[in-house]
């Protein structure tokens, strides 16, 4: 099938490695040109040139997403690159561990700019140009806590599902221009980020690495942790011609995990 996205522009987010990575090699491989970013200048140097090393087809940018001035500076680089973005991916590094007693109001406010404001920022920041050319996906990658709430993760589990409150409204008052707002909804996915999980649960519990990775498993229906290129294959669906008439909805890749019906 062809997405038609070979004349499409699209700016992922956090994507260095994991998710984000996922999500921009198979827009890339579909055809679409490609702004990514990421925090560290090095690692998406590598993430770029491992995809290609014509930045007229992949531009890499560094951006702090937690700073409203750098978003700024992210998206005028893409569009001043690329004359357009067409596709926006919403990415970000996870907030760290804890619960309701031991977070500190500095790690809410650092938790609220990075994974609830710069999605934010960053929507409203393509917006303008979207509306004017009646064309654009914005697909913001979140986790199945923004449904159902997963222990010892309060900051993912409050921001995360505030977002799809925002995502969901946001679809409602735009959806006339022609662009569509989803969401989706990574379950336990071979990432960086959960080897950072197993490791604060190791330092917590002294199981073993083996051990928190079964147990995780063994959550999952379909007895595996996820892929990050199923979660870009289903990311690259919903920016293509053919999801046009999919907006508003939250998809969770979560091999079955979820408990409710919606």
């Amino acid at each position: 099938m062809d997405f038609e996205l070979h004349d499409k522009v699209a700016l992922v987010a956090g994507a260095s490695a994991g998710l984000g990575f996922a999500a921009a090699k198979t827009l890339f491989e579909e055809g679409a040109r490609l702004a990514i970013c990421s925090s560290n200048q090095e690692r998406i140097d590598k993430a770029a040139i491992s995809l290609s090393k014509d930045t007229n087809k992949v531009l890499p940018i560094m951006c702090d997403l937690s700073k409203e001035s750098q978003i700024k500076t992210l998206i005028d680089r893409t569009e001043a690159h690329f004359g357009k973005i067409d596709i926006l991916v919403t990415n970000c590094g996870g907030p760290p561990l804890g619960t309701h007693e031991n977070l500190t109001e500095k790690e809410w406010e650092l938790a609220y700019n990075l994974t609830f404001m710069s999605t934010i920022r960053l929507i409203q920041s393509v917006l303008p140009g979207m509306k004017e050319r009646k064309f654009g996906r914005i697909i913001l990658i979140t986790s199945m806590a923004a449904k159902q709430p997963v222990p010892n993760l309060m900051l993912s589990n409050s921001y995360r599902a505030g977002l799809l409150g925002f995502a969901k409204t946001l679809s409602l008052e735009i959806a006339e221009n022609g662009i569509t707002v989803n969401t989706v909804l990574p379950g336990y996915t071979a990432t960086d980020r959960l080897d950072y999980f197993a490791k604060e649960i190791n330092e917590q519990t002294g199981k073993s690495r083996e051990e928190i990775y079964n147990s995780w498993q063994q959550t999952v229906p379909v007895k595996r942790l996820g892929k990050p290129e199923e979660l870009g294959a289903l990311i690259t669906f919903l920016a293509s011609q053919q999801a046009a008439y999919i907006t508003g909805t939250a998809i969770a890749a979560d091999g079955g995990r979820s408990a409710g019906i919606i």
